[in-house]
């Protein structure tokens, strides 16, 4: 059966809201740990209770409390970012060389920040490893696109993922997308993406992309998203948009996280989110875009409201509040 796209945005957006419905949120919850770190005030993210028993902490660098159902990073309350950062790699080596947890097969070698409740980096942590805390992770995805010279309607630039990839294999993508490591600013790691996955041109990029809002969504990830299932992957991602002419370079594969990238319709877009070929958080990528050129309205989608509230989610952990940039 067809998806509505609601249904697409439900599937991504599937945390239960507890405005809606308390007590399925905190039976929810009930099977999470609340992760801390000692001297920041508030919950940074959600530790699964299976990943909390399974793995013997160490008791010099972690403090669990199964009664409040918390895990503390025990660093000194006056302790740098790179302190803390070190007592979580430690921690996090000896996770994954105990070979028990799937998703830390995927190791980048790329740093997430963790945000406090001032909007400050109090930790970063391995890529990988973001989802087991459950943390607020970043990203960016780009859609490119051109005008038809009829009607003007947009083509989109639709990348395939290879089917080699450990997450969402051979599904339908944006243009470039990417996470946002530590020190990373959007626009940068925005140009770095869509030269190493559609071999843009800096000069067009700096030309012609422009940034377009931002949606957040809190997901718990299921079987394609690799790894174990039901992680916590709450969300923002920085959005941007590339119109392109007809005489600028054609976007292509790069590296081999790409299969191919081809021009797609409105209508075949919409076809293929109402059938499910899109990884999730790229699926509201287009749907954003199309409610922003009114190619979605209130008079075609009866749910059009819940759509736009359901991908500007306030999330209920600390995030970024500003970047400094000298652009």
């Amino acid at each position: 059966m067809a998806k509505t796209l609601f249904d697409v945005v439900d599937e991504l957006d599937n945390f239960p809201y507890y405005e809606n419905d308390p007590d399925l949120s905190q039976e929810h919850l009930k099977v999470y740990h609340a992760f801390k770190v000692n001297g920041i005030d508030g919950i940074l993210g959600y530790v699964p209770n299976a990943v909390v028993e399974s793995f013997p902490w160490p008791k010099d660098s972690w403090i669990i409390d199964s009664t409040a159902q918390t895990i503390t990073l025990l660093s000194p309350p006056d302790a740098t970012v790179a302190a803390r950062s070190e007592m979580m790699a430690q921690t996090l080596r000896q996770m994954a060389a105990s070979g028990d947890f799937k998703i830390l097969q995927g190791w980048r070698d790329e740093r997430f920040p963790v945000y406090g409740p001032c909007g400050e980096v109090v930790v970063e942590i391995e890529r990988s490893a973001s989802a087991l805390f459950g943390i607020i992770t970043c990203g960016v995805q780009m859609v490119c696109y051109t005008e038809d010279v009829h009607d003007g309607s947009p083509r989109f630039w639709i990348a395939r993922r290879s089917r080699s990839k450990q997450t969402y294999p051979g599904m339908l993508d944006s243009t470039a997308a990417g996470g946002l490591s530590a020190g990373q600013l959007p626009r940068d790691a925005m140009i770095c993406e869509a030269m190493e996955e559609a071999s843009l041109d800096l000069g067009l990029l700096e030309a012609s992309m422009r940034c377009v809002g931002c949606i957040s969504y809190f997901h718990v990830r299921g079987r394609l998203a690799g790894g174990e299932t039901g992680l916590l992957q709450p969300e923002l991602e920085y959005l941007y948009e590339c119109k392109m002419r007809a005489e600028d370079q054609i976007p292509k594969p790069k590296d081999s996280e790409v299969e191919d990238l081809r021009l797609w319709t409105v209508d075949q877009v919409l076809g293929a989110l109402k059938n499910g070929e899109f990884k999730p958080n790229s699926a509201v990528v287009f749907i954003d875009f199309l409610i922003r050129r009114g190619l979605i309205t209130p008079e075609m989608e009866p749910r059009y409201i819940e759509i736009i509230t359901r991908l500007h989610r306030r999330l209920p952990f600390p995030s970024p509040r500003r970047f400094n940039s000298s652009r």
